[in-house]
């Protein structure tokens, strides 16, 4: 969660999201949000992450991957890491807006999908660093 909050610092005038994904004990992705940098709705830390892991392992199925991101994922994020079949979601912020899999649970079991999740990973960085954020775009 640390590579993953340290990468979340580099989404420029983005959220400050950061997802990492690791097989194996090694970090095959490492993205942070570019939405309003490449001007794309879908370019969502997560999204990039789970598209640069499938490049590199050569196949869409994540299997025996985790997935370490500093916000809870949205619904569109959400359905693609269950749809890619990562192992376990571990993320920083609970999103009480937007957070899919606290929020949308009957989401989870719509999708033929055994992840499991855990959140509050290094919650008060990752709370401190979005409220710091929000509070700059705000001046």
């Amino acid at each position: 969660m640390q590579k993953a909050l340290e990468t979340a610092q580099m989404s420029g005038d983005d959220i400050p999201v950061g997802a990492v994904i690791v097989k194996d004990g090694e970090i095959i992705a490492c993205c942070h949000n570019l939405k309003e940098q490449n001007k794309d709705v879908t370019a969502h830390a997560e999204m990039l992450a789970l598209k640069e892991a499938s490049q590199k392992l050569g196949s869409w199925r994540l299997n025996g991957c985790d997935m370490y991101v500093t916000l809870e994922p949205c619904p569109m994020c959400a359905w693609a890491i269950l749809s890619s079949r990562l192992n376990n979601l571990y993320f920083g912020s609970y999103d009480s807006l937007y957070g899919a899999f606290t929020t949308m649970p009957e989401l989870i079991k719509k999708c033929n999908s055994e992840i499991h999740f855990k959140g509050g990973i290094l919650e008060s960085q990752c709370d401190n660093m979005l409220s710091a954020y929000l509070k700059n775009m705000r001046k």
